[in-house]
């Protein structure tokens, strides 16, 4: 893929960074972490932001020192935007980034990288065309939580990995979410909301997935909101609701993995990676940091891991500065598109299994993103 960078006149000369020019589109809940984030890296500047409520674009706009209120369209043409960050609802994922990418913009948007693979391979295969980049949340993967945790790995501490467990259970979204409903209609549900987070962190730790098998469920056909001036309404549940299944790792290590939007309360592990040495426990991958444990064979506790790897106090945004990084270097960007579609293929076809009662052979692969080097810096190494 081409590499393009139309740069900023704002310069840090401490490293020679130039500042990425950055376009929000989507102003919800999710875009005020990263308009914290974006100001604090050198290589990022946000210069638009645009919403289809334009009060909203506005109000966003107004907390960012210079940054600007915009229509969408006029975000994607303005010369001053060199990538656009999509943050809208999943439904609309795929439409944002086409625009963005024939405006030949590089494109960073959250997760999942579209509704369906066949939404997703279309943007892998424009933004291919037009030399523009495509990244994808979540970046959770790059701080010092499942960094340090593939340090260990990569070390073979616990030997050769054999099994892994992944699991994300919460009653759902609606007792507290004031507008739930994207997360019960396609493109939502707890595998395509929160199973990107648990599987690219799978896919960082022990590499691609090959083959699924997978049941799922839906238990509750209508959900109430709990929160909000919409509190009391009810609406339709259009997902599975409970989804569980096992997956084939390339390298031959099985895991384990439950979503659910239907589990009050549990006492179950968020990840835990088993080999022939050893057992590693690692932190909420919907985080960027927390505590790693390791526990040897041989041993009789478990005791916890110094950070090794990944980039410290990272928040949301902290892969956009490393996709800004790699256009200036040359080099591949961490939270890549291809890597998000391989992603959204594994829990495609887990729902196909799901559905067919069968193993689903995951069509597409990915590289195993490089490490982050404990004590690195998103805008260079």
């Amino acid at each position: 893929m081409g590499d393009t960078m139309t740069t900023d006149t704002a310069t840090d000369t401490t490293r020679n960074v130039r500042a990425l020019r950055v376009g929000v589109v989507g102003a919800g809940q999710i875009s005020g972490a990263y308009l914290k984030t974006i100001p604090g890296l050198t290589n990022l500047r946000v210069t638009a932001i645009a919403d289809l409520d334009v009060a909203r674009a506005a109000a966003a706009a107004d907390s960012v020192p210079g940054a600007r209120a915009a229509a969408p369209e006029e975000l994607y043409a303005a010369e001053d935007v060199d990538l656009v960050l999509n943050l809208t609802i999943p439904a609309a994922h795929a439409d944002v980034a086409r625009a963005a990418i024939a405006a030949g913009k590089h494109v960073y948007g959250e997760k999942p990288l579209a509704s369906t693979t066949a939404e997703a391979r279309v943007l892998l295969d424009a933004a291919e065309a037009a030399g523009v980049r495509m990244g994808c949340a979540p970046d959770t993967v790059l701080g010092t939580g499942v960094q340090t945790a593939r340090a260990v790995l990569d070390a073979g501490e616990i030997g050769t990995p054999v099994a892994a467990s992944a699991f994300m259970v919460t009653p759902g979204h609606e007792r507290w979410h004031p507008a739930p409903e994207f997360y019960y209609r396609p493109g939502g549900g707890p595998l395509l909301d929160m199973g990107p987070y648990y599987l690219t962190a799978l896919i960082t730790l022990l590499g691609p997935v090959k083959r699924v098998v997978g049941m799922s469920s839906t238990p509750r056909p209508t959900r109430v909101i709990g929160s909000g001036p919409r509190a009391g309404t009810e609406f339709p549940v259009e997902v599975a609701t409970h989804v569980t299944g096992v997956l084939e790792h390339e390298n031959g290590a099985l895991s384990t993995l439950l979503m659910s939007f239907e589990v009050w309360a549990g006492v179950l592990p968020r990840i835990e990676v088993y080999g022939t040495g050893g057992s590693l426990s690692v932190p909420d991958p919907n985080g960027f940091d927390g505590e790693v444990r390791l526990f040897r064979a041989g041993t009789k506790e478990w005791v916890p891991v110094p950070e090794r790897g990944g980039y410290q106090g990272a928040s949301r945004g902290f892969g956009i500065s490393d996709l800004a990084r790699a256009l200036a270097d040359g080099g591949p960007h961490r939270a890549d598109g291809r890597l998000a579609y391989h992603v959204l293929d594994v829990m495609e076809s887990l729902l196909s299994a799901a559905r067919s009662g069968e193993s689903v052979i995951v069509a597409s692969t990915c590289d195993r993103p490089a490490a982050v080097p404990a004590g690195a810096r998103p805008e260079g190494h």
